[in-house]
């Protein structure tokens, strides 16, 4: 799990586990902390392959971002990522402007840029990173359950490739995890590729054609944002769900630890 720093003033201080299952085999495992406050935001997600499937890759990954929160939602700043696998770790670092994109740093570079469609200027500008999609502000007035909190578009660039999510409110059901019990909200998810991708990738091809992606969004109080507590999508692969077996909210003023 992940170390947070002193929060904020007004900050809400959040922790989650998920687990990752796919066509029915428990095959990791996701943390996720960071802090949410009236003005800024952190998030770290920390992600690893477990059981079975740590003994076939042991894949791990770290991603960290940090921005500003507006009315349109997260204005990220930093984002960093670091892969590992048996064949070793690639690293992104992006530093962004309010959410435009200023510089991008991959090491070592990806070489199969051949056939891919090119990431444009305009594509980077009022983007959001994959770990500050993590958080999704609802508009003042409205509720954290409901509609509100489904119907929007997320651009996301991840430093390579450019799509967008789109999500749509399907309905309300009430939800038991640790640290949490009440409504979520369902929504439907669509993926759009929008650029870097390969034009005849058959995964790109199929996750856009994929009318089977779930996702339940769960309410983060003061700070009036909703967050994932379970996504659930058909892949190439089979099923694969993402459910959330812990999730806490630490009102500012408290200060979360934790061991690794």
């Amino acid at each position: 799990m992940l170390g947070l720093g002193a929060a904020s003033p007004r900050a809400d201080e959040f922790r989650a586990r998920y687990t990752v299952s796919l066509v029915g085999f428990h095959i990791g495992e996701v943390a996720a902390a960071g802090s949410i406050g009236p003005a800024n935001y952190r998030v770290n997600l920390n992600a690893k392959l477990t059981g079975i499937a740590a003994m076939v890759s042991n894949v791990k990954l770290a991603l960290a971002s940090t921005g500003s929160l507006r009315k349109g939602g997260p204005a990220p700043s930093t984002y960093a990522t670091s892969a590992a696998n048996s064949q070793g770790v690639r690293t992104v670092r992006m530093s962004l402007d309010a959410g435009n994109v200023k510089a991008v740093e991959i090491f070592p570079p990806f070489e199969d840029k051949e056939g891919r469609i090119p990431v444009t200027e305009a594509h980077k500008r009022n983007i959001v990173d994959p770990t500050s999609a993590f958080i999704m502000p609802v508009p003042d007035g409205e509720p954290l359950i409901g509609p509100s909190a489904c119907n929007r578009t997320i651009p996301v660039y991840d430093g390579y490739v450019r799509f967008d999510v789109t999500l749509h409110y399907v309905g309300v059901r009430n939800v038991s995890v640790e640290g949490y019990s009440g409504p979520v909200s369902v929504c439907a998810a669509r993926y759009i590729p929008i650029a870097g991708h390969k034009r005849d990738s058959k995964s790109t091809k199929f996750m856009a054609e994929n009318r089977d992606i779930e996702t339940w969004l769960a309410p983060v109080g003061r700070a009036h944002v909703v967050v994932p507590l379970h996504v659930a999508l058909t892949t190439l692969a089979g099923a694969a769900v993402i459910d959330a077996v812990e999730f806490s909210v630490v009102p500012s003023g408290v200060t979360a630890t934790s061991s690794h």
